[in-house]
């Protein structure tokens, strides 16, 4: 008798055209799945494409547009089938102080960060919830842990992924759907190449995923690196206010 080869597993990642993402689908397309991307730029997710032999199957999304996440959503399964994965990492940065206190720049880091996470969650959780079986890696950060400064907009944005995915965990659970949160640190990406201050504990890209995939693998809920930061930022999350605004307070720039 033949031997029969098992079907390729099936991922969908949103924010794929660069950074974490772009090294995630790559990552997951030589390991033989084959990986649905989505982001807003179709060259960049052409590019991807193109370096995989098809294993990446570019769908051009705009997270913030709910009818398009939805319609994106059921066009993956009429293509690929039954997603196992769906790693949630579209998002964006840009520094918000006290003196450059932005509404637009607040507006769209809500809107993507937050909300283009909440309308990806609404179009696949259902079909997950109904089939007892499924996959979903929310992407936040370690800053969603501290008030830092510069970052009172984006940390606000990831605090909220961190509660809404501690929220979400055990009721999914009950349903046989897995949940998983991921906290980087920093990560050299194309969004932490803008930042002219310094970045502790930077690592490559490529790292990162290597420390996700391990992470989805073990089946732990929350996957943070790298660890030296995370401890850190833990740390001072303890601390109480007086002393956490001491420390916070030495990384305002004149």
């Amino acid at each position: 008798m033949p031997a029969t080869t098992a079907p390729a597993r099936r991922a969908w990642i949103t924010g794929a055209g660069r950074g974490i993402g772009r090294a995630l689908a790559l990552r997951l397309a030589a390991d033989g799945w084959r990986v649905a991307a989505s982001a807003r730029s179709a060259g960049e997710l052409a590019a991807l494409a193109a370096e995989t032999a098809g294993r990446v199957i570019p769908f051009p999304l705009d997270v913030t547009d709910s009818a398009a996440v939805a319609a994106t959503s059921a066009a993956i399964e009429a293509r690929l089938g039954v997603v196992d994965l769906v790693v949630l990492n579209a998002g964006t940065y840009k520094p918000v102080t006290a003196r450059s206190f932005s509404l637009e720049a607040w507006r769209e880091m809500v809107d993507v960060n937050l909300i283009g996470t909440v309308n990806c969650l609404a179009a696949v959780m259902p079909e997950m919830i109904r089939r007892h079986a499924g996959h979903i890696a929310v992407v936040s950060s370690l800053t969603g842990y501290v008030g830092l400064p510069s970052a009172a907009a984006y940390g606000a944005t990831k605090a909220a992924l961190i509660n809404m995915c501690e929220a979400l965990h055990p009721e999914l659970e009950a349903e046989g759907v897995r949940l998983s949160l991921v906290n980087p640190g920093f990560v050299d990406t194309p969004l932490t190449r803008k930042n002219d201050f310094p970045m502790p504990f930077l690592m490559p890209a490529e790292e990162a995923v290597d420390r996700i995939v391990a992470g989805l693998e073990s089946g732990r809920f929350e996957i943070a690196f790298p660890r030296r930061m995370s401890v850190l930022i833990r740390l001072l999350a303890l601390l109480p206010h007086p002393l956490r605004l001491a420390v916070t307070r030495r990384m305002v720039r004149p």
